[in-house]
């Protein structure tokens, strides 16, 4: 019996007969992946939304409470730690703010400046749902094998080393 093939093979094959002069084999790893990132951001969209939150929202408190205490930062450090303009970086200040889980206030040394900090609130929320997103990420992880794991992580760590300028923020 044949081996039903997957939706990216199957684009795949569809190119190779349409287009036998072009390499569709990138495909394969591209398609995948950014299928598997749909899927993978969909099943993380799901423990935000329990939360209230959004992706973004999620990382402004991730990249606030990394910050350790007393867990605020300037907004375009926010900005940078989670790889967003500062436009959108405001509105996603703007709804924590209403929402009782961040404040904003006065940089001391620059009174032009501003620094957004966890309320106590946003903390207890931040580590409620970043322990819930750990366990979702360890279930899905959990469905390779440890050393398919270990190997695709130094795989990836090393693609993205060569495609992502060295220092670039973590988000997350």
């Amino acid at each position: 019996m044949e081996e039903e093939l997957d939706r990216v093979a199957r684009i795949q094959a569809d190119w190779r007969r349409e287009r036998p002069d072009l390499d569709v084999a990138p495909q394969g790893v591209i398609g995948r992946l950014h299928r598997l990132a749909d899927r993978l951001t969909e099943e993380l969209c799901l423990v935000y939304g329990r939360y209230g939150l959004s992706e973004g929202e999620f990382d402004v408190l991730c990249a606030l409470r990394r910050a350790g205490e007393p867990f605020e930062r300037a907004p375009g450090e926010l900005a940078a730690h989670t790889m967003v303009t500062t436009g959108a970086m405001t509105k996603r200040i703007d709804r924590l703010e209403r929402a009782g889980l961040v404040t904003r206030r006065r940089a001391d040394d620059d009174q032009r400046g501003r620094i957004v900090a966890l309320t106590r609130p946003g903390r207890d929320l931040i580590d409620r749902a970043f322990a819930d997103h750990m366990r979702n990420e360890r279930q899905l992880l959990d469905l390779l094998e440890p050393a398919e794991a270990a190997a695709l992580e130094t795989l990836l760590t090393t693609w993205l080393a060569r495609v992502e300028p060295p220092g670039a923020p973590a988000d997350g």
